[in-house]
């Protein structure tokens, strides 16, 4: 079979990866290859930096990062930039805990799981490649043989800096049987794994009275202890707690604030000087990255007890908000519908953007700015064009709302409805309507909501629809206009025409009879008052358009009516405007006539061809506008 052979060629992959050699072989590796003696903060920003990294208006993406967290381009460069970069170059930085703390289904733990699934197989490339001593328990970097005095002449001879001191297990293994020939010792490669426990490590708090420390800092074996004779002999000890598997990698520390105060302590000392109290033992050497997360309630109760200002200085705190833009929203709720195996029910175009609109109103703040309301702010942060602001507002929107995406609907609760909505008996196909009808009954039903923010949400839920309603006009309008393109663009280079005669004071030639006359007035009024261009902006509206089109010129690109958003939504409503009365007897009439009953199977034949509807979305969507243009 096809998939056995697969499973072989896997196999035979991984035993490849597989190496072991005495310190000796080791240090000739390390000579060649510095790089595979880099620290977890180092391991971990090379992982992230190895994926790619890309600009955009100035800011970096990492496409590490890209496939599963949406709309935090801002809050990714912040994580890498201000803590694993300075963390991996060693400076203090990576002496602190790094606690993301935001909302629920906010993608906190999303971004932990990926650092950690990133590292293993990082680990199994040449470039993340690791060894550890053979038999220890933490895995630990072999340079831990060379003695602190040698350190500082290796450092110089080599430009190898270690860190960290031979675990207990290791030292007395190094008296007992290995100090004849230090050179002998093995040395092995080390794939991280969180199955196996190698290298990327858990902890879940839970109740405080039946949870033991062991879980962090490992245990006593009572079936050696009578052969050892005593808790403090390495031998007699299982060095087995999440933060002792956790070295040379990463750990999650899941809800890290509601963990008992025990619990926290041994992160005093890990995170300061790199190393934990375990046992009867001397502090534990450990290289490793702790993640924690946790929401903002548990956050400001934790910074309002003073006892915990020692922990508080050792900490980071990386916000991580909800999205805030429409399409990165979308993404997300693709994904998590791309996982199920709901293919046999056809979701209509623009019904999950819909359920988006609804989710990132529910997170904006009201602003300040003349002239701002929640829905232009929307668009604007979506990188649309909105009469009155640029894109260059986004910066100043931002700045007044700080606390911007740290409440509001979050996307679980979203998935949730559109999966009620997808799931109901009989449903072949599901449009924005029958989404917003489930984020509504939802509402109804949830129980920790109060009365005032329902009624909130629930205005969000009108203003999502209203902003469908806009969409599906749209659509009808670009099915009904036969050859749709040819007829925008007729309109777009009229009007270019129009507007270049008006502001350079000339006359234009009439197309047919060639004979010189005054730019059509009422014809550039009809396209400007599609989107509300009074009289005394006009001028400058048309102005505008110019500069866009001399600036495309300049760079080569081709200018056409979709180059400009505001022109290209007066161009469609300019259309529509004239096709209004067709599209609205057509979809309206009960009894259609066969001239009707032809244009309605036309506009449908083309939504299913060329909009991505089916029959049944497509027939809903003429009755909807329908419906619409009669009220």
């Amino acid at each position: 079979m096809e998939i056995l052979d697969e499973l072989k060629k896997y196999q035979n992959k991984e035993h490849l990866l597989k190496w072991e050699g005495t310190f000796a072989d080791y240090l000739e590796k390390v000579r060649q290859n510095p790089q595979i003696t880099q620290l977890s903060h180092a391991r971990i920003y090379n992982m992230i930096k190895s994926s790619g990294i890309t600009e955009n208006n100035g800011r970096k993406r990492y496409r590490f990062f890209e496939k599963e967290i949406f709309g935090l381009e801002k809050t990714i460069e912040c994580l890498v930039e201000e803590y694993f970069h300075p963390a991996a170059r060693r400076l203090d930085v990576r002496k602190r805990i790094l606690l993301l703390m935001g909302p629920v289904s906010g993608g906190k733990s999303t971004i932990v799981t990926m650092l950690k699934r990133g590292l293993e197989h990082f680990s199994k490339t040449s470039e993340g490649a690791l060894y550890g001593l053979k038999g220890c328990p933490m895995h630990e970097e072999p340079l831990h043989l060379v003695p602190k005095e040698m350190r500082k002449e290796f450092a110089e001879k080599y430009g190898i800096y270690i860190e960290g001191e031979l675990c207990p297990s290791c030292r007395i293994r190094l008296e007992d049987q290995d100090a004849n020939d230090i050179s002998q010792i093995l040395v092995e490669r080390v794939i991280l794994s969180e199955e196996k426990r190698i290298g990327v490590g858990t902890f879940t708090p839970s109740d405080p009275k039946s949870q033991d420390i062991a879980e962090l800092t490992g245990s006593i074996d009572f079936s050696t202890i009578t052969a050892y004779g005593s808790e403090s002999d390495p031998r007699a000890y299982k060095f087995d707690g999440e933060l002792n598997i956790s070295n040379r990698g990463v750990m999650e520390f899941q809800e890290m604030l509601k963990c008992d105060e025990k619990f926290l302590y041994n992160l005093l000392s890990l995170s300061q000087e790199g190393n934990f109290k375990a046992g009867r033992f001397a502090l534990i050497s450990a290289d490793e990255v702790v993640i924690a997360h946790t929401n903002e309630s548990e956050f400001k109760s934790f910074i309002s007890n003073k006892k915990n200002e020692a922990l508080q200085s050792r900490i980071i705190i990386m916000p991580i908000p909800y999205n805030l833009r429409v399409t990165e929203e979308l993404k997300i709720y693709e994904k998590l519908i791309s996982q199920s195996d709901m293919t046999d029910i056809h979701i209509a175009p623009h019904a999950l953007r819909t359920a988006a609109v609804f989710s990132v109103l529910s997170r904006l703040k009201e602003s300040k700015k003349q002239g701002m309301d929640l829905i232009k702010k929307m668009k604007l942060y979506d990188g649309e064009d909105v009469e009155g602001f640029k894109q260059k507002d986004v910066t100043e929107l931002h700045t007044e709302a700080i606390d911007e995406g740290m409440s509001g609907v979050d996307p679980r609760y979203v998935i949730n409805r559109i999966s009620t909505a997808l799931i109901r008996s009989g449903t072949v196909c599901i449009n924005a309507l029958d989404i917003l009808r489930a984020l509504k009954d939802g509402l109804e039903q949830h129980p920790s909501i109060n009365r005032e923010e329902r009624e909130r949400l629930l205005n969000f839920i009108s203003e999502a629809r209203k902003e469908y309603d806009g969409i599906s006009k749209k659509e009808i309008q670009k099915a009904f206009v036969y050859s749709y393109e040819e007829s925008a663009k007729t309109i777009f280079n009229n009007y270019l025409d129009n507007i270049e005669s008006y502001c350079n004071g000339v006359k234009i030639k009439d197309p047919i009879t060639e004979e010189e006359i005054d730019p059509d007035e009422k014809l550039m009024r009809s396209i400007e008052e599609q989107i509300g261009v009074s009289e005394n902006s006009k001028k400058s509206f048309r102005e505008e358009i110019l500069i866009r089109l001399s600036s495309y010129a300049r760079q080569g690109k081709k200018f056409d009516y979709s180059s400009h958003e505001r022109l290209k939504e007066a161009i469609e409503k300019k259309l529509f405007a004239d096709l209004k009365d067709v599209v609205k007897i057509t979809t309206s009439t009960k009894t259609p006539d066969a001239e009707q009953l032809k244009r309605i199977n036309e506009v449908t034949a083309r939504l299913v061809e060329g909009h991505g509807y089916c029959p049944v979305c497509a027939n809903e969507l003429l009755k909807y506008v329908g419906s619409l243009l009669n009220r």
